[in-house]
């Protein structure tokens, strides 16, 4: 691999793994459904599981996913636990990210949609 010298290799590394975990955490409808309801609105995980019409343990699990991916956190609220995004400029990069989808290529769809590795 050639590296130009004006671009660090440690700086472009830190950059491809913020990107991939963006990517896994996009990888599945649900998480994208979850940031895109937090994108609204800081939510509790019983309301977010209610909204999504699946179980409060599937929601936790994705929730974890979020979490560790660094795109969510958790905000204590009394006895409860509240979850927003990370940061306010997530919700923005979902919706230029969207826009920019549907910009390009808005008939496409990924042949291997059920696929690990689609896309």
């Amino acid at each position: 691999m050639i590296v130009s010298p004006t671009v660090d290799p440690l700086s472009l590394s830190a950059d491809i793994d913020v990107l991939a975990r963006f990517g896994r955490a996009l990888a599945d409808p649900i998480r994208c459904r979850i940031l895109l309801e937090l994108r609204k609105a800081p939510a509790y995980p019983a309301d977010l599981a209610d909204a999504l019409g699946i179980s409060r343990s599937r929601l936790s699990n994705h929730l974890a996913c979020l979490r560790d991916c660094g795109l969510v956190v958790t905000v204590a609220d009394g006895r409860r636990t509240r979850y927003e995004l990370a940061d306010e400029r997530l919700g923005h990069a979902l919706d230029d990210l969207r826009c920019a989808v549907v910009a390009v290529a808005a008939d496409r769809t990924c042949p291997n949609a059920d696929e690990k590795d689609c896309c």
